[in-house]
């Protein structure tokens, strides 16, 4: 295989996060597909940029000044960061309580799921875990359980604003941004770190207290593009290789690494002969995936008539490492996240993705159904699932993923080119099959 070496995917991603910000409609986003598109031409395939509307989101400020009811001057008042697109602009002084209830503010804990690997291990179709690490291994996820739930609650109950309190977070930080479907909340609210909810609460536990709640933020409309490179190869049918350019922050993991995948599978491509691809192949960089997957959504409508076509779509998102809390930050300890690899239940299919993991000893590695968890797989190529399109969808979910802590040392370099060599061996295998 002519796959790029570590240090060239490597250095792709160093470019990418170098950029800054990618949130959906920010410069660095739109520089992103810019210099991603360059590159694709570079390697010889045919590359269009495909407009993608999208909401954008850029937070101001956002504070929280708690003080006791009964002696004001015991007060605390805290940096805080705003939930995206909740209420852009407000100030509001209320009661704060633990619980959401009318012209209160709630104060809500949110600590991260942790899921026991042998429980994946049971729903999964294929694992390849030579060392037994999922005999013992807990994941931390990067949600607290009923998050959604929770903030739609204080919503639903016109609660004056909400306070996310990081305190079951493993590491300390404010700068979590979720929700990210882009959907637009009444009400203003705010994470704070670990640190910062302690001080609040424990203000709160001496007595009543009343909050200044102050946000500010900005929303707009941008045109965001969908970066789309083809390689003619043989028949009729198509092969496309996804992932997103947009991220929370200017993150390595989320989704750098993803890009950087797709460019280094194109690149190998590129220099297979013709007659020698077994598919008409797509490489696609999809836009807005912090804003509900805006540009796989785009996509799918703009191009119906292909999905009949479609072998096989293939998403490769976050080549992640393993971190570990230690005096409020976090630290890579040298393992892989663990590896989801959603794929279509068929038999031939998760049999290829078993085989191509094996190959390439990525280990710490799950083949799921793409249903597993919720109707669609946790990916930005979720909404091929509902199509009926075939698909193997790779993805790690490390606790930092929405953080600003994403940074390049969070990225698993020992893996990207066995994760290249893994998503080729996978098209390699579609050989000789036919699309729906």
């Amino acid at each position: 295989m002519t796959v790029p070496d570590t240090a060239e995917i490597m250095a792709w991603i160093e470019t990418i996060t170098a950029s800054g910000i990618r949130r959906p409609g920010y410069p660095a986003d739109a520089w992103t597909e810019r210099w991603a598109a360059g590159l694709l031409a570079g390697f010889g395939l045919d590359v269009r940029l495909a407009p993608v509307e999208v909401p954008t989101w850029h937070p101001v400020t956002a504070t929280l000044r708690a003080h006791l009811d009964a002696d004001p001057s015991r007060a605390v008042e805290v940096e805080a960061f705003a939930l995206p697109y909740t209420t852009p602009k407000a100030t509001v002084t209320a009661p704060l309580t633990r619980s959401a209830a009318p012209g209160r503010i709630a104060v809500r804990e949110h600590t991260f799921a942790e899921l026991p690997q042998a429980l994946v291990r049971e729903i999964a179709t294929a694992v390849h875990d030579p060392d037994g690490d999922f005999d013992g291994l807990v994941q931390t996820l990067p949600f607290a359980p009923g998050y959604l739930e929770d903030l739609d609650g204080a919503v639903t109950s016109g609660a004056a604003g909400y306070v996310g309190a990081l305190t079951g977070v493993p590491w300390e930080t404010r700068d979590y941004y979720v929700p990210y479907d882009a959907v637009h909340r009444s009400v203003p609210a705010v994470w704070l770190s670990a640190a910062d909810s302690r001080r609040v609460l424990a203000l709160m536990d001496e007595g009543p207290c009343a909050g200044t709640l102050s946000v500010e933020s900005e929303t707009a409309t941008a045109t965001s593009h969908n970066v789309i490179a083809t390689l003619p190869g043989r028949g009729d049918g198509w092969v496309i290789v996804a992932s997103h350019h947009d991220a929370p922050w200017a993150s390595a993991v989320e989704d750098a690494s993803g890009v950087a995948l797709v460019l280094a599978a194109a690149r190998h491509w590129s220099r297979v002969p013709e007659e020698d691809r077994p598919h008409n192949l797509l490489f696609l960089l999809t836009a807005g995936h912090m804003a509900h997957a805006a540009g796989t959504r785009a996509f799918i409508e703009e191009n119906r008539a292909l999905l009949d076509r479609v072998v096989l779509q293939v998403h490769l998102e976050h080549a992640a490492r393993e971190c570990r809390a230690e005096g409020g930050t976090l630290v890579p300890t040298g393992a892989p996240e663990p590896r989801w690899w959603f794929t279509t239940r068929r038999p031939e299919l998760e049999r290829l993705v078993e085989r191509a993991l094996v190959a390439e000893d990525l280990r710490r590695s799950f083949v799921l159904p793409p249903d597993v968890f919720s109707p669609m797989p946790p990916t930005d190529g979720a909404f091929f699932h509902p199509e009926g399109v075939p698909l193997v969808h790779f993805l790690a979910a490390p606790m930092y993923l929405f953080d600003s802590a994403d940074t390049l040392d969070k990225v698993d370099e020992a893996s990207l080119v066995p994760l290249t060599r893994a998503a080729i061996r996978i098209v390699e295998g579609t050989e000789g099959w036919s699309f729906r």
